[in-house]
C-alpha cells in the first residue's frame, strides 16, 4: 500500500479498507479475488502478507463459506515448459520482518465449488490460518478488472500457460 493510500485510509478510518487486515504480527495487503467467467465453479485469490514479527511463519490453510474447498496452490513445471496447479500442502513461509506475495502465475489460494458465483465488486469472506498468527480474517474484493500485471503474472483464473513462480518480495 501506498504511503498516500495508507494515509487517506487512515484520515477516513480502518472502515474505508475492510479488505486490509492490520492487527497482529500478520498484515495483509491488496487482496484480491477472481474468476475466469460468471459460471466458473472455481476462483482465485491474491494479495500481499507481511510478516511484522522477528520469527517465519507460515500460512497453512485458509477457509471460506464462499467455496466447498480452499486450498493454498502454486505453479510447477512439468518438465516440458507446461506450468500445472498444484496444492501446496505444507504452506507457504512468510518470512520474519518480510512480505511474501501470493500472486497471478504463483502460489495462491484456489477457492473449488463456489457456492455462488462470483461478480466485479463482490466480496469474499476468507479466514487465513498461520501456524504462529492464528487465524486472520479478511474480506476480499472480487476484481475482475485487475491487468496481469497489477498484482502478478498473467494467471487467468484457472489457467495453466507458462508463468513466472516469483514469489518473495521485499
Amino acid at each position: 500500500m501506498s504511503f498516500k493510500a495508507f494515509a487517506l485510509a487512515a484520515g477516513l478510518g480502518l472502515a474505508a479498507l475492510p479488505a486490509l487486515a492490520m492487527d497482529g504480527p500478520i498484515m495483509v495487503m491488496d487482496p484480491y479475488a477472481r474468476v475466469s467467467s460468471p459460471v466458473a465453479k472455481s476462483g482465485a485469490a491474491f494479495m500481499q502478507i507481511m510478516n511484522r514479527s522477528d520469527t517465519d511463519d507460515r500460512l497453512v490453510s485458509a477457509t471460506s463459506p464462499a467455496a466447498a474447498r480452499v486450498e493454498l496452490h502454486t505453479h510447477v513445471d512439468d518438465g516440458n515448459g507446461v506450468m500445472l496447479m498444484r496444492e501446496v500442502e505444507d504452506g507457504f513461509t512468510i518470512p520474519a520482518g518480510e512480505t511474501y506475495a501470493l500472486q497471478r502465475g504463483g502460489d495462491h489460494v484456489m477457492f473449488m465449488g463456489l457456492t455462488d458465483s462470483w461478480s466485479h465488486g463482490d466480496t469474499v469472506p476468507v479466514t487465513l490460518v498461520f501456524e504462529q498468527a492464528g487465524e486472520v480474517m479478511v474480506e476480499i474484493p472480487v476484481d475482475l478488472e485487475r491487468s496481469p500485471e497489477h498484482g502478478g503474472h498473467g494467471h487467468q483464473g484457472h489457467g495453466h500457460g507458462g508463468h513466472n513462480m516469483g514469489n518473495k518480495t521485499n
